[in-house]
This record gives C-alpha cells, structure tokens and sequence, in this order.
C-alpha cells in the first residue's frame, strides 16, 4: 500500500473529508513520526507496533572494486517492532501466492 492508496482508502470511508484534507493528515502524521525518529525518540502505536532508532556500530568493510579496506562510519537506522496483535494478524492470513494458486 502506498500513501496515495492509504489516501484514496480514507476518502473512501470518510466520504465527509475532502482529498486533500485526508492527504494533509497523512502527510503531517508521517511528517511528524519522521521528526521524532530524528531526535531519537521511540513512537509506539499500541496493537501495531513501534518505531525505535538502532545504532549500527563503526566497521571495517571492503571496497569491491579494489579488495582495499574501509571504515565504515556508525549509521543510526529507523527499526520497526511489529506488536503482539499485528504479528497474530499476519500468522493468520494465508501467503498472498497460496490464496492466488487456490483461485486458479
């Protein structure tokens, strides 16, 4: 699903809300997820899951056309933590290619 579906869905079932009302929502609820991950606050959506920010320590790799080493700086990297109640609601659903085959 993409933002633009996510939009189309909520107009569906708020037909009271204009288009661009419901992407003005989508948008500053994203936005502002994205500004709290940046400071390196955790968001937690009860019975969805939450949003944390890992460290990737510093490393040494290699460059792949030359062989030679490299340091590879410390990233810091959003993490999603699915909640108990979204993981038994994917376990329950059937494979997307199971339901398809089944069709045929």
């Amino acid at each position: 699903m993409t933002r633009s579906d996510l939009v189309a869905l909520l107009g569906e079932r708020f037909p009271q809300l204009a288009h661009r009302d419901t992407e003005f929502a989508i948008k500053t609820i994203l936005d502002k997820m994205s500004d709290e991950l940046a400071r390196g606050h955790r968001i937690e959506i009860r019975g969805f899951g939450s949003f944390a920010i890992n460290r990737r320590p510093p490393r040494l790799g290699r460059n792949p056309r030359s062989g030679e080493q490299v340091l590879i700086p410390e990233k810091l990297v959003p993490h999603f933590k699915p909640g108990k109640a979204l993981r038994e609601a994917v376990d329950a659903q059937p494979p997307v290619d199971a339901a398809v085959d089944d069709a045929s």
